[in-house]
Parts: structure tokens; C-alpha cells; sequence
């Protein structure tokens, strides 16, 4: 079905402009259904309600009805349990296509009756697309919950059908849910309640959810007493017109015992028969029926679909928090790393002992000055690397790659604590891994030290020392002066901190005569920068899981917000 039909006679607009309107509704319905939500987050419940509630009222009411404009009027007969809905249903059609019973609540199967020449369009998969249905065939049978039955009957005006709904008030959460969902689908609502429940809480959230979508309406009050009849209706009355349903047509059905096969006497309800029959007949009443309901739930969407935009800039600003907290958490570690680096702390355990070790066994002086051509590695599996150096090199990438892990371990876990604190169980992490680093940290982490430790000599070759002499008389070894580079500079920071070793001085005292102040501070700054930025990066990669389960966990993206308010406003305009 085009919106070409909707020009027919009895359409809600012309077709350019149903065909403006249904291209914007669209537009808006790809945003809605693309929209995600955490459904473990506070609210999230009321989100995924949102979303669904305005998907369905599209898919089932608005869609259908700007595609086809003069579609039968579908009058959805609802209210409170033993209200008579069923019976009502029966005698307006003049036959049992409903059941009805003691037993409460009845309808487990909707009934949509029509007049044989409309039940094309309702049994088109257009109306209703996602309820399955089927033809009824001889007399009412109890059916299936979920399932739709189609009931056709010539005594029914063409261009009316009457629904039979699911209990507004039912114990059963699938009824309820049911008449929910055909009371969104109708064009007018017949909601019948009764003198004993009219005043019920439930009863005015449904009339309240009509007055506020501006919802065409007929209100029927049954099984009304004769004594105090007066007085009963005129209070009714006065609640409708203090809920702004002052506009609602109203019809009163008194306590009666005249109910065989289903139905009432017919002159117990003429008033309301003749009603339908009227919206059968006059085709200005019945369009200005479809609408005004129509109109109403299309103004409805000024207020639901900011309230679902606020919902997802509410999971967009979470995530962003949850995101900020992992980004936190690293740069506190990476803080940590940089605070250790520069303190002294590292020249401890088994990193002093080597250094000692070196220095005061004289070798360190001996393998400083070059005993061969520059440009060859000669610190790793080098057999004329003096084992000292070798073993001091080793516990200096041992102790750094340690603290990273250690730092890494602390960031995870100070990730995890800082989401519980912003949305407590709200957020499900199912791997307990996540709780500290990778296993793969600690080889990642040794292969960039390494690297590290490389550029290092490579820095040191780029200032020329090695190149430069003492009196011109000595060189220097680049791989061997380029530890000792590091010795100082993860032990001294800047310079002006010592440890509590008279050898630890040694290597700010050898750094500086070779270098000279500003070449030290120079290199150092662009020895600093590297490292951070190879940890950095290591801390990226961990700090990569956190964000994966930010993106499994569904949440919509920043740009959601923007795309469903630019929806919005493109409905507007084609209005």
C-alpha cells in the first residue's frame, strides 16, 4: 500500500503530503529502532519502555494510517474487568463472536469484528504486522493468547470494526500488555467501566493516557443501579470533566439479568448501537474521528520523543563518565610510573645491588672507554660484554617491567572500583580478568623496555659524546655509556636526587662532565618522553578492554541524540 491511497475519499491528507509525512516517519523509525540502551543501568527499563511503546505506536497505528487514510475505523472496546466489554461486543454485532463468562479475566484472544468488506485490510499484515491472527469460523471459541481473531459479520456497518480487548486491569501481564498495545492501534476507544470500579486508580491512568494523546473517546458506565442512579452518573461526570475528558461521549447501562447467548437486550444499549452506526454512516463523523486521534498521538511525540532523547543522553553522558573513569584510572597509573622514575626508587633491591656491584669493582671504568667500531650492539649476548654490565641492564628492564605490571594492575582494579561507585551493579563485567592486567602485559611490556633501551643509545650517539674525547685521548663505548645514561636517569631524576649510596653518585657526576648541563637535561627530557610515551601505549592497549565492554554493553553513541532530535524536527516539518 502506497501513500497515494491515502487521496482516496475519506484520506487524512493529500498524497504529496502523506507522502512528505510517511518519508519523515520513517526516518524517524530507523532512529528509534537504532537506538541502544544498557539495560543494566538505572532508568534503562523506562528507555527500552520508551522506545518500544513509540516503535509500536508507529508500526501499528501511524504508519498504517498515513499509508492508508480511509481504512476502516477501528473502535477499540476496553475497560475494567467484568465490565461487560464482551457482552457489549456481541450485541452491537447481533451475534456471539466474543466469549464471555464467570470466569475472570475472559478475553484471552482479542476479537476484531467487521463487516465483510473490511476484513481484507485488517487481515493484511500492514495492520498489526507483528500479532498473528487468524479467520474465525462459525461461533466464538476461546483462542490462543497473542492471537488475533478476525470475526466478519454483515450486520456491522462497513467502514467500522469493533475490538474486543484484554482486561485494562487484568492479573495477566500478557492481557495487559495486549490491551495496551490494540488500544495504541485504535482510532477511538469505547471504554466501558463500571459503578463499583470507575473510581479505580488503573481506570483513570488509561483515561489519562487518552485525554493527553487527545484520543477520540466514548465512555460507557455499566451495571448502574437504578436506586442512586443520578447521583452516581453526575459524579462520573464531573471526574471526566475535572480529567479533561469533558468532550467524551457518555453512555450509561443499567444493572441488568436480560443477558442470553452473550448478549444484552438490545434496547439496553440502542443508544450506543446507534452511535456505530452513525460513525458507519457519516463519513465527515468518522473522519474527523481517525482525525483527531491521529492528530493527537502525532502531538503526543512532542513530549515522548524528548523524554526518550533524554533517556539516551543520560546513557550517553554515563558512558562518557564510564569512559572518563578508565581514562583516569591509566593516568594515574602512568603518573605513578612517572613519579617512580624520577624519585630514586628504582635504584633499590636488585637494580642498586648491580649498580653497586659495577661501580665499585672498577668495571664499569673499564668498559666505558670503545674497544671497537661504533655502531655495533654490543650489550646483549655480546661474550666480550662484561657480565656485570650485562646483569646491571637486565635488572633495570626487570624492575621497569615490574612496575608497569604492578601499575597496570592497580589502574584495572581502580577502573572497576570507580564504575561500581557511578552506576554500583548497573554495569555487568562477566570476565573476571578484567580485574588486573593482561597476561600478555609482561612480554609486551619487556619487548618495549628493550626498545626502550635502544633509542636510549641511539640518543646518546645523537649528542656526539662518544664521538667527543677526555683530553682527546679517550672515547667512549655508546651502549655502555647509554646504561649508565639510564642508571642516572631513572635514579636521579632531573640530578638532584641521590640515593643513599656513595657510588650511586657517580653516574650524575660521569653524565655531566660528558654531556654538560643543558645536553643532559635535553637528553634526558627526550629519553623521559619516549618511555612514557612506549608505556603509554602499553596502557592503551589495557585500557582497550574497558572500553569493549562499554561497547558491548549496548549503549547508544553521542551522535544519537542529535540524529533523533534532527528525526523530530524533519516530522515537524513535514506536518
Amino acid at each position: 500500500m502506497t501513500a497515494a491511497s491515502a487521496q482516496e475519499k475519506g484520506g487524512l491528507m493529500p498524497a504529496a503530503d502523506a507522502a512528505r509525512l510517511e518519508s519523515a516517519l520513517m526516518a524517524l523509525r530507523r532512529q528509534i529502532h537504532a537506538l541502544g540502551f544498557a539495560e543494566e543501568l538505572p532508568r534503562a527499563e523506562e528507555a527500552v519502555t520508551a522506545r518500544q511503546e513509540l516503535l509500536d505506536t508507529l508500526d501499528d497505528y501511524v504508519l498504517p494510517r498515513v499509508r492508508r487514510g480511509n481504512a476502516p475505523l477501528l473502535i477499540a472496546v476496553a475497560g475494567s474487568t467484568g465490565a461487560g466489554k464482551s457482552t457489549m461486543v456481541n450485541t452491537l454485532v447481533g451475534a456471539q463472536v466474543t466469549t464471555t463468562g464467570v470466569r475472570r479475566p475472559t478475553t484471552n484472544s482479542p476479537v476484531l469484528a467487521c463487516h465483510p468488506g473490511d476484513i481484507d485490510w485488517f487481515a493484511e499484515d500492514k495492520f498489526l504486522p507483528s500479532l498473528p491472527r487468524v479467520r474465525q469460523q462459525g461461533l466464538a471459541m476461546p483462542g490462543k493468547d497473542g492471537l488475533l481473531v478476525l470475526a466478519a459479520d454483515e450486520r456491522i456497518p462497513q467502514g467500522v470494526a469493533l475490538l474486543d480487548t484484554p482486561d485494562i486491569d487484568s492479573v495477566v501481564e500478557s492481557h495487559h500488555e495486549f490491551a495496551c498495545k490494540f488500544l495504541d492501534a485504535a482510532d477511538l476507544w469505547l471504554f466501558v467501566t463500571t459503578a463499583s470500579r470507575y473510581a479505580d486508580a488503573r481506570v483513570w491512568e488509561f483515561l489519562q493516557l487518552a485525554r493527553e494523546r487527545d484520543t477520540a473517546m466514548a465512555v460507557v458506565l455499566s451495571r448502574v443501579r437504578e436506586e442512586g442512579r443520578e447521583e452516581l452518573v453526575e459524579h462520573f461526570g464531573t471526574m471526566l470533566d475535572a480529567n479533561g475528558l469533558e468532550e467524551a461521549e457518555r453512555f450509561v447501562i443499567l444493572e441488568t439479568d436480560k443477558i442470553e447467548s452473550g448478549r444484552f437486550a438490545h434496547e439496553i444499549v440502542a443508544d450506543i448501537a446507534g452511535y456505530v452506526e452513525r460513525l458507519g454512516e457519516d463519513d465527515e463523523l468518522r473522519g474527523e474521528a481517525v482525525r483527531r486521534t491521529f492528530v493527537g498521538v502525532l502531538d503526543s511525540f512532542r513530549i515522548r520523543l524528548p523524554e526518550l532523547a533524554k533517556h539516551v543522553e543520560e546513557q550517553v553522558a554515563t558512558r562518557g563518565d564510564l569512559a572518563d573513569q578508565v581514562t583516569a584510572a591509566y593516568d594515574a597509573a602512568l603518573a605513578e610510573i612517572d613519579e617512580s622514575t624520577r624519585n630514586g626508587s628504582l635504584l633499590r633491591g636488585e637494580v642498586l645491588a648491580r649498580w653497586q656491584d659495577l661501580a665499585g669493582s672498577g668495571e664499569l671504568m673499564r668498559a666505558l672507554p670503545a674497544t671497537r667500531k661504533r655502531g655495533l650492539r654490543r650489550m646483549a649476548g655480546d661474550p666480550r660484554t662484561p657480565a656485570k654490565l650485562k646483569a646491571l641492564e637486565a635488572a633495570m628492564r626487570d624492575s621497569l617491567e615490574k612496575l608497569v605490571i604492578a601499575a597496570a594492575d592497580r589502574a584495572a582494579e581502580d577502573v572497576l572500583a570507580r564504575w561500581r561507585d557511578r552506576v554500583g551493579d548497573g554495569l555487568r563485567v562477566e570476565d573476571p580478568g578484567l580485574a588486573s592486567a593482561t597476561p600478555e602485559l609482561g612480554r609486551h611490556a619487556g619487548r618495549s623496555i628493550s626498545a626502550w633501551q635502544d633509542h636510549v643509545v641511539e640518543l646518546v650517539a645523537s649528542e656526539g659524546v662518544t664521538k667527543r674525547s677526555v683530553a682527546r685521548l679517550v672515547s667512549f663505548d655508546e651502549e655502555s655509556l647509554a646504561l649508565v645514561f639510564v642508571v642516572g636517569l631513572l635514579g636521579f631524576g632531573a640530578g638532584d636526587v641521590d640515593v643513599a649510596s656513595g657510588n650511586s653518585a657517580v653516574p650524575q657526576r660521569l653524565l655531566k662532565a660528558l654531556f654538560g648541563a643543558e645536553s643532559l637535561r635535553h637528553v634526558g627530557a627526550k629519553a623521559r618522553a619516549d618511555l612514557r610515551g612506549r608505556i603509554a601505549a602499553l596502557f592503551d592497549e589495557e585500557a582497550a578492554r574497558f572500553t569493549q565492554v562499554l561497547d558491548a554493553a549496548g549503549m547508544p553513541d553521542e551522535d544519537a541524540p542529535v540524529h533523533l532530535y534532527q528525526a523530530t524536527y524533519s516530522l515537524e516539518v513535514a506536518r
